[in-house]
């Protein structure tokens, strides 16, 4: 049994990784420390799917060349081949997950130009303050 917790050692690292994503994002009121968790339990996820894709014994990638028109073709063994679809769903995940952070962090911004604070616990106080102001007029 010990070995094969050991054996995947790696997937054990992702698990912890995404729990601490997952703790800052539940547990946390800042903002901008939930932001982060967000982006630790997405950067998990995205080295789980690279690891799977990794084969072992000297596999490369799928790159074939002189096999156009006019060349005789053969078969390919592809246990020699890495299967590229994790990889480029990985890379495009990564584009949205920098996309997402950004936008998240202009409205962070914007928050923060309004309440005068991140703590999510003081502006539902603000919020909960204008409501009744408004409410009372």
């Amino acid at each position: 049994m010990l070995e094969y917790i050991i054996s995947k050692y790696n997937f054990w690292v992702y698990v912890i990784l995404m729990m601490i994503g997952l703790y800052a994002m539940m547990g946390k009121r800042n903002l901008v420390k939930k932001l982060i968790g967000m982006n630790i339990f997405q950067t998990s996820i995205i080295l789980f799917f690279v690891s799977i894709g990794v084969k072992k014994g000297g596999a490369t990638v799928p790159i074939l060349e002189g096999l156009g028109h006019g060349h005789e073709h053969h078969l390919i063994n592809v246990a020699h081949y890495l299967n590229p679809l994790p990889h480029v769903l990985m890379l495009t995940a990564i584009v949205v997950s920098i996309a997402t952070t950004g936008v998240a962090l202009a409205t962070l911004i914007l928050i923060y130009r309004r309440y005068r604070s991140l703590e999510e616990d003081e502006i539902m106080l603000i919020r909960r303050e204008e409501t009744t102001l408004r409410e009372t007029r």
